[in-house]
């Protein structure tokens, strides 16, 4: 019998064995799975390594994400993407290579989806066949449905280090300087106002996450996020707000301007939103004109220069206002845009820090600070640059305020 074939036998012998009226703990499941597994005189043959696999893959498929938990749990893989049930991808050590293995059935997979979103609140379905949730280890998840999706259910998972990374790993790894590592590490003390812009994929989140270890621990830090994804480390007064979709019982949509709206009120000295997409820009820009200095945040861009046209673009979205007036308000709220890219070589590299000046006839004046610069490439393949100082910070008087001039 092929291994499959002996796999999907004892899965329906151990579902038999289990009574659904009850609700059974993972320990009573995994007795279930012994006790079939001793029964079946056939897997005495089976070597000890072959009968491991097959208990913890009936438990994966019972309790688990099935095929896709070893992969979840796998510290090199960052991206998994199923495109049905029979093509599987991961990038796994910055490489991406599509899987030998499927899921057996296209209702297997829809069960897998619908207990990743049931564990985070999220209805989806073909009314709602869009939606953003997160699994348990933080990983974030995007799932696309029938009938949006034309060769099976779509799914997305982003896997995060378990571990944060640092900025001395980043220094080390080269997507950063030192000297630009502690000139950023100064303007988070003293709560400039920085966003972070950047491709997809470009490491904006990771950024953030490494961007909050400055911020002071006596500090009330409010996050907003679609999906709950930042790890936000050494902050005992941290306040995680998320977004929820309505759903069929009634529950009203909770948006990311309602959240902004709503996180006014508590007291926060920083609001830390995951990413600006859409109409939400407008409130992020009155948080950071109105004494909520330190505030942080991140949106896709190809450039610092084009991160604030689509600023311009997003605050349109939620309301009409002249463009002069909402260049204005970008010029006196954001105080610093860092540029994020990942090269060809796969590698993610700050690219661009720029202080936000002013807004002079119409115009939003930059300041580049830093600029990487290419050299070549190495005998493997390795972009060889390094990310230079290109003038000095022009406002600093909230440096002054802090000290640390």
């Amino acid at each position: 019998m092929e291994y499959m074939e002996l796999k999907k036998e004892l899965r329906s012998k151990v579902q038999e064995r289990m009574d659904f009226v009850k609700d059974f703990s993972d320990d009573e499941v995994e007795d279930t799975i012994d006790d079939v597994l001793l029964g079946e005189n056939h897997m005495t043959v089976l070597p000890v390594e072959t009968r491991k696999r097959l208990k913890k893959e009936l438990f994966d498929s019972l309790r688990r994400l099935d095929i896709l938990q070893i992969f979840v749990e796998d510290s090199t893989v960052t991206e998994i993407m199923i495109n049905g049930k029979d093509h599987i991808f991961v990038e796994q050590n910055g490489k991406l290579r599509e899987l030998d293995i499927g899921f057996e059935s296209t209702e297997k997979l829809q069960d897998v989806i619908q207990q990743i979103v049931a564990g985070c609140n999220r209805v989806v379905n073909e009314a709602s066949p869009i939606v953003d949730a997160r699994l348990p280890n933080g990983s974030r998840v995007n799932i696309v449905m029938n009938p949006i999706a034309l060769n099976g259910p779509i799914v997305t998972i982003r896997r995060f280090p378990e571990k944060p990374i640092t900025m001395e790993r980043l220094i080390k790894t080269e997507s950063i300087s030192a000297e630009a590592a502690a000139f950023l590490e100064k303007l988070v003390k003293a709560r400039y106002n920085i966003f972070i812009s950047g491709g997809t994929g470009s490491g904006k989140t990771t950024f953030l996450n490494v961007l909050s270890h400055y911020i002071p621990s006596e500090e009330r830090v409010i996050t907003i996020e679609d999906s709950a994804e930042l790890q936000l480390q050494g902050l005992p007064n941290l306040v995680r707000l998320e977004t929820r979709n309505s759903n069929v019982e009634g529950c009203n949509e909770i948006t990311i301007r309602d959240l902004i709206r709503s996180s006014l009120r508590m007291r926060p000295d920083r609001i830390v939103v995951g990413e600006v997409r859409g109409a939400e820009a407008i409130d992020m820009l009155q948080c950071l004109n109105t004494g909520h200095d330190g505030s942080m945040s991140t949106g896709h861009a190809n450039s610092g220069r084009d991160m604030l046209a689509r600023l311009e673009n997003m605050v349109l979205m939620g309301m009409d206002l002249p463009l002069a007036a909402i260049r204005q308000q970008i010029a006196s709220g954001v105080d610093l845009i860092v540029h994020l890219g990942r090269l060809r070589d796969k590698s993610r590299r700050v690219l661009e820090i720029m202080e936000v000046m002013s807004c002079e006839k119409n115009e939003i004046m930059l300041n580049p600070l830093f600029l990487f610069e290419e050299t070549g490439e190495d005998d493997n393949g390795i972009i060889v640059g390094k990310l230079e100082r290109k003038g000095e910070l022009r406002h600093g008087d909230k440096l002054k305020a802090a000290g640390l001039s």
